[in-house]
Parts: structure tokens; C-alpha cells; sequence
């Protein structure tokens, strides 16, 4: 495996869905479809928006809010810097933040990243069978939290211990069910350590007939 290529959130209503997304500026970076799967709590991750400033943070919560989105954590400097927690009307928990504690001007709806925050139950056995598949790490704070490196996708992805998680979501850890999440990339099919399946983007290359 080499990228990490598409996200799709699996929604009861696709139609509602997609328009809370629009409204809150990312259908174009998320992928939808529709899915009954029983799924209870905390499914195990979050998708967090890295933006400039703090006024792209208030403008991205506000845009959730406005279209539907329960707030889980307000708006608010931290030490790291300024950011907040909302959960998306299809479940989805989104965190946007910055590092920057100040605006150097106004609102851009501008991101600067996309990433992909999945819980893990050990992070350095998820860690490696990720390596295993081809995933080289960009970051890494021991057992903590693992970023890769994913220079050809529109989102990056990283793993971080799913009670610490949960608890930087302001949520129970507790969940059931499905994770309502499907990966894509340049691989087979397969299921990580958590439950996390990825999906094929590419057909498998023909094999010539003998």
C-alpha cells in the first residue's frame, strides 16, 4: 500500500448528509454512502481540520453549527492553540483547529490539512502493521501518537490511543458496532488491528490467461 486515497462516511441519510457537508465546506473531501450498520458511542475516530488562525476556526464551527452539528466542545485557546469539537448530524465527530492563538486577519474557509485520527487500542502494533503494508511514519511520540506520511493524498492519516482520543473529544471512549468508515487506497482489500476496513481504489491488474 502505498496511498491512502479516499474516505467515505457511511450515513443512514445520504441526501441529508450531503448537505450538511456542503454547508459546512468539505463535500468535496469526504465521500458518502448510505449504510444501516448498528453502531453505538464513540466509533473509534475523528476527522480533524488544521486551519491558519482562529477566525477559520470560528467560521468553520459556526458553518457546523448553522447546518446542524452538536457542539461537543466549544471554541477555545488551549495550549497547543485554539480550536474546537463538533459532531456532524450524521454522527461524525470533527475537530477544527490551529496552532496560532491570534488572527492575523479575517476568516479564509481556507484547510490546510485534513486528517484522519484513528483510535487505536495499542498504537505501536498498530503502528507497525501499518509500516508492514508500506506506510513510511512521519511522526511519531512513542505510544501516543503516529502520523504517516501521506504526500499523494488529500488527507493525512495518523493514529492515536482511542481512550486519549475520546477524552480530547470530550467523549466516553465506550462504543459499539460499526466504525461507519471505509479507507481507500493503492492496495487489496483489509481490516487493521481496530476494526478499520480499507477498500480497494484501483482494480486488481488483470491475470493473463495461461
Amino acid at each position: 500500500m502505498t496511498s491512502f486515497a479516499s474516505l467515505t462516511l457511511e450515513v443512514a441519510d445520504p441526501t441529508a448528509a450531503n448537505r450538511f457537508y456542503t454547508a459546512f465546506g468539505l463535500d468535496t473531501q469526504v465521500r458518502l454512502r448510505a449504510s444501516e450498520a448498528p453502531t453505538t458511542g464513540f466509533r473509534g475516530f475523528a476527522l480533524s481540520l488544521t486551519v491558519s488562525q482562529p477566525a477559520t476556526v470560528n467560521g468553520f464551527i459556526g458553518a457546523a453549527l448553522d447546518a446542524g452539528a452538536t457542539p461537543l466542545k466549544p471554541a477555545a485557546k488551549s495550549f497547543w492553540g485554539y480550536g474546537g469539537v463538533v459532531r456532524a448530524p450524521d454522527g461524525t465527530i470533527w475537530k477544527v483547529a490551529t496552532s496560532a492563538k491570534k488572527d492575523t486577519g479575517p476568516d479564509t474557509r481556507q484547510i490546510d490539512a485534513v486528517v484522519l485520527l484513528l483510535g487505536a487500542s495499542d498504537v505501536a502494533a498498530s503502528r507497525q502493521f501499518y509500516v508492514d503494508r508500506g506506510l513510511a511514519v512521519a511522526k511519531s511520540f512513542g505510544r501516543k501518537y503516529v502520523e504517516f506520511a501521506t504526500p499523494s493524498s488529500p488527507f493525512t492519516l495518523a493514529l492515536y490511543g482511542r481512550r486519549a482520543l475520546a477524552k480530547d473529544l470530550g467523549v466516553p471512549a465506550d462504543g459499539t458496532g460499526s466504525h461507519r468508515l471505509a479507507l481507500g487506497g493503492d492496495t487489496e482489500a483489509f481490516t487493521d488491528p481496530d476494526g478499520f476496513a480499507w477498500e480497494a481504489t484501483t482494480p486488481a491488474p488483470l491475470t493473463p490467461a495461461p
